[in-house]
């Protein structure tokens, strides 16, 4: 699954502006985070059709990053996730971001995205949750 992060100057608006464009073309925002970073915002979205919404958001001045991240299904209880992160660990994955998309039955789901992703879905099969 691919992620798009923008980056935008910290100004009140800006997630209503990014949304209100990606709304216009029909596009629903599956996963969002959001972090500030010394007067920058870094928004992090998973929508279905990322390279529409990258082209979209280029168009209307945002600067647009594009990778991949992996979705995992774990345990939700204590020491679950670490686990996850301590097979990347042992398989030298570095762990660029992590964060949660959904908790229910037991289980949470959650986007990582790591410098080595193919060695990493090789390392994580039993956690990996198939996104089309």
């Amino acid at each position: 699954m691919k992620q798009i992060t923008i980056v935008a100057d910290d100004k009140i608006g800006a997630l209503a502006d990014i949304s209100y464009i990606l709304g216009k073309a029909k596009l629903n925002i599956e996963s969002l985070s959001a972090e500030v970073y010394g007067g920058k915002v870094m928004i992090n979205i998973t929508v279905k059709d990322e390279k529409r919404a990258a082209s979209l958001l280029t168009a209307n001045n945002y600067k647009v990053l594009e990778s991949e991240i992996l979705i995992v299904k774990v345990k939700d209880e204590p020491g679950e996730l670490s686990k996850v992160s301590k097979i990347l660990k042992e398989g030298d994955v570095n762990i660029g971001s992590l964060y949660l998309l959904a908790r229910g039955d037991g289980f949470s789901l959650d986007a990582i995205k790591v410098d080595k992703p193919k060695k990493a879905k090789s390392m994580l099969k039993s956690y990996l949750v198939k996104v089309e």
